[in-house]
């Protein structure tokens, strides 16, 4: 299940494993028969670290979602509560076990509660349980440090879904704490990291928050050979056009249209439902989505996941024929030895043959969108921004796309890029869209435009001076002519655009920042290089041609396009670096918008 976590340069396997180790630990304690009780959140995360047959092995025989009234029937011993520290669902837990509810007739035996409080501990719920009556009842109250959670051989997030919100709307620096303590986790398993880079305040913040964290625990350092060479800390708010931009990778569009959560797609179940039941007549199509987890343990989703999406039909044909040509095999197989032979692979060739059924499927209807004219329109307006053109005036086709009341979304992600492209907008143009805004889709929404104001993804333009152009100049972030095919640049994730953040990783490699000093400056926040001292012996001695292994961290979010450039890089033969990318959450410029909406309070 886990070992496609291992094929990587950095085995993330092992901090799977220490983190299902604390699972197992925590569950002992708990003796007897158990009842798991989940904050609905935490489901995806756990699964990615640990499979049902894991809690079953520690006695968990039952699992709820936690919700209001009382608890559901379960004659077990213990009643665990898995949640975040969330003063609401403390009150549902209160709810839950509160006297004045009665028990269910199946309950009368005495039961242990347990609550664990995932990533962190918190003395506020603690204290609001205690309001409630309840906090007596608990026999265990822990924490279970869940910081970062592996994805995939070379990727790990916090799945932390309000970080951006927290760091850059609320000021609140929680996130960024569990970011250092997650980091340092890493450390003790991996060894040391010498440098650390990093650029924007929030990178800062986490950089102070390690070194201090490290000055603490100076006697407890880990004797391991360090595995990463540097760390690079890169703050969303430095470059917030990417996100807002569709992304053009096969994994990508995935997320863009269906949207992927801890790994898994829910997909229109039709085109699934034909491949199975051609022969069957009159039966009822599914109704229920399909399910589809979607990482490197399935090869060709390894191969053809970060490929720009114009490259996905050669690659789909391509690979159909080598598996028409493995089955066609069994023609030659002639000796017993042959046939055994055939018949041992037959297992994994069907494997392949049902995967390309389903990517194909994928492939198509994500065609259909892809192919249609308002993708292309929308594509058309957002390739305009990033080359500046018209960058400073209403654009018609969003004032049309208002008028049509397309999803507001989708209005507000081209409003926020133009905005940033430009440095900016004009008062008046602002204004304007803003009007807009508010009569066509209520006024309500205020307080979303305001969050994005503040945020810095819409904002009035301060300097007559626009920063956008040579920055685009300098970092090359325009490349005409991007090859999809077979790419040479990591500009083909987006058609043309190379993000910004993976640009200013690809120059720190080589040569260097000091080439960028100007562009550095004119981004948000510091950028600044610390470095930490290694236990003695344990200096990295590289062979000569060895890569070296940089751990790339989003604070406030990256997109699978950021990632697959990333991916792109580490491939490149001259490379000479390998990226682990690491972040606080996996987004598209959809989830991301969505975390800043507001809808006033009902009275």
């Amino acid at each position: 299940m886990s070992a496609h976590l291992s094929y990587g340069r950095v085995n993330l396997n092992i901090l799977r494993e220490a983190a299902r180790k604390e699972l197992r630990e925590f569950l002992d304690k708990c003796a007897g028969s158990k009842a798991i009780v989940w904050d609905e959140y935490l489901t995806g995360p756990f699964g990615l670290i640990a499979q049902y047959s894991l809690l079953k092995e520690h006695e968990v025989e039952k699992m709820f979602t936690l919700k209001g009234g009382r608890l559901p029937a379960a004659d077990v011993k213990n009643i665990i509560f898995f949640v975040r520290p969330r003063l609401e669902l403390m009150d549902i837990i209160a709810e839950n076990i509160s006297e004045k509810n009665g028990r269910p007739p199946q309950m009368l035996s005495p039961r242990d509660f347990h609550i664990l409080f995932v990533p962190r501990r918190s003395m506020l719920c603690e204290q609001r349980l205690k309001e409630q009556g309840v906090l007596g009842s608990f026999i265990n109250i822990d924490e279970y440090i869940l910081d970062l959670i592996p994805y995939d051989g070379d990727l790990l997030s916090m799945e932390s879904e309000g970080a951006f919100r927290e760091c850059y709307l609320e000021s609140d620096q929680t996130s960024l704490y569990h970011t250092a303590k997650g980091l340092m986790t890493l450390q003790a398993l991996y060894g040391t990291i010498p440098q650390i880079f990093g650029k924007g305040e929030c990178a800062r913040h986490v950089a102070n928050m390690m070194l201090r964290m490290k000055r603490e625990f100076a006697g407890s350092q880990t004797q391991i050979l360090p595995v990463f060479d540097s760390l690079l800390l890169l703050d969303r708010n430095i470059d917030l056009l990417t996100p807002l931009a569709t992304q053009l990778t096969y994994e990508g569009l995935i997320d863009e249209v269906y949207g992927i959560t801890n790994g898994y797609a829910k997909l229109p179940p039709e085109k699934f439902a034909a491949q199975k039941k051609q022969g069957e007549v009159g039966k009822d199509l599914p109704t229920e989505p399909k399910k589809m987890q979607l990482n490197s343990a399935e090869e060709l989703y390894a191969e053809i996941r970060d490929k720009n999406f114009n490259a996905i039909g050669a690659a789909l044909s391509k690979k159909a024929k080598i598996i028409s040509a493995a089955f066609e095999e069994r023609h030659n197989a002639k000796t017993v030895g042959e046939i055994k032979q055939f018949v041992s692979q037959l297992p994994h060739m069907q494997a392949a043959r049902s995967s390309l059924a389903n990517h194909t499927s994928i492939a198509e209807l994500i065609k259909d969108i892809t192919t249609s004219e308002a993708f292309f329109d929308n594509l058309t307006v957002e390739q305009e921004f990033m080359t500046g053109v018209d960058t400073d005036k209403v654009n018609t086709y969003i004032e049309d796309c208002i008028a049509q009341k397309d999803p507001l979304i989708k209005i507000l992600r081209l409003v926020c890029m133009q905005s940033v492209c430009n440095n900016g907008l004009k008062q008046k143009i602002l204004d304007y869209y803003k009007r807009e805004i508010l009569q066509t889709y209520g006024y309500e929404h205020m307080l979303t435009l305001n969050n994005l104001e503040k945020t810095g993804l819409l904002k009035p333009q301060t300097s007559t001076r626009n920063n956008y152009p040579t920055i685009r100049k300098t970092l090359k972030l325009w490349m005409e002519d991007a090859n999809e095919q077979n790419p040479n640049d990591i500009s083909y994730v987006y058609s043309g655009y190379a993000p910004l953040s993976i640009r200013l990783t690809q120059v720190l490699a080589r040569p260097g920042w000091r080439s960028i000093e100007e562009v550095l400056k004119m981004l948000p926040g510091p950028h600044f290089e610390e470095r930490q001292q290694l236990p003695a012996g344990l200096h990295k001695k590289r062979q000569q041609g060895e890569n070296r292994t940089t751990l790339v961290f989003f604070l406030g979010g990256v997109t699978y396009a950021e990632v697959a450039a990333l991916r792109f890089l580490s491939q490149m033969e001259d490379g000479g670096t390998e990226y682990i990318i690491a972040t606080t959450k996996l987004i598209n410029g959809t989830s991301w918008i969505k975390s800043l909406m507001d809808r006033p309070e009902a009275p």
